[in-house]
């Protein structure tokens, strides 16, 4: 078998050594496709940019996703807002982080995201869902800033339940205002921590 082998290896590069315009051609075509692939990865990136730049939600357009487009909604307005690395990771196994970001401060953001279909007519928000966040975002993620986002209601004891223990809470009100403007949501939430590392937006 090594003796086929050896003797097909000869005969093909013998071939190719009489026929090296074969491996030019080769070469050519090699070269264009990577120069195509290249092109079509920058103008995505750019085209990414300019939807980003531009990205608005009614609450009317959050309240008619699915769950795991509601996650994907938050996503995208973090990377709106600059946080290029923000990813999806909500689903089973996902220990209370939905959405994960670091922001153009350094700071790193865990958010969990609690979607209600019939908006502000769904089952408020509790201290419960509360607590999973807390129990995870700091200890297990390394949360800076940790997030629970909703379309729909919080209750008033998760409410200071998240003010206890320095959590943060997107209700219905804040997220129409963060989704259908331009203004990251750091802007938006009282006592965010400060920066990791000094930057010009320090």
């Amino acid at each position: 078998v090594a003796a086929a082998v050896i003797t097909l290896v000869v005969m093909v590069v013998n071939w190719l050594l009489a026929h090296w315009w074969v491996l030019l051609v080769a070469l050519v075509l090699a070269v264009l496709a990577g120069v195509g692939w290249l092109y079509n990865q920058q103008q995505q990136a750019r085209w990414e940019a300019v939807r980003a730049q531009g990205l608005r939600y009614g609450l009317e357009q959050l309240d008619a996703l699915h769950h795991a487009k509601f996650e994907e909604a938050v996503r995208d307005l973090m990377r709106r807002d600059g946080c290029r690395d923000a990813q999806r990771v909500g689903g089973g196994g996902d220990l209370g982080a939905d959405v994960k970001a670091t922001d153009p401060l350094g700071r790193r953001w865990v958010i969990q995201c609690k979607h209600r279909r019939h908006g502000a007519r769904g089952s408020a928000v509790g201290t419960p869902d509360l607590q999973v966040l807390n129990g995870t975002a700091r200890p297990v993620h390394g949360a800076d800033v940790a997030v629970i986002v909703t379309n729909g209601r919080v209750t008033a004891p998760a409410v200071e339940f998240a003010r206890q223990q320095r959590l943060h809470v997107v209700d219905r009100q804040t997220l129409a205002v963060w989704a259908s403007g331009s203004r990251p949501l750091w802007e938006l939430l009282r006592a965010v921590p400060p920066p990791r590392r000094p930057t010009s937006l320090s």
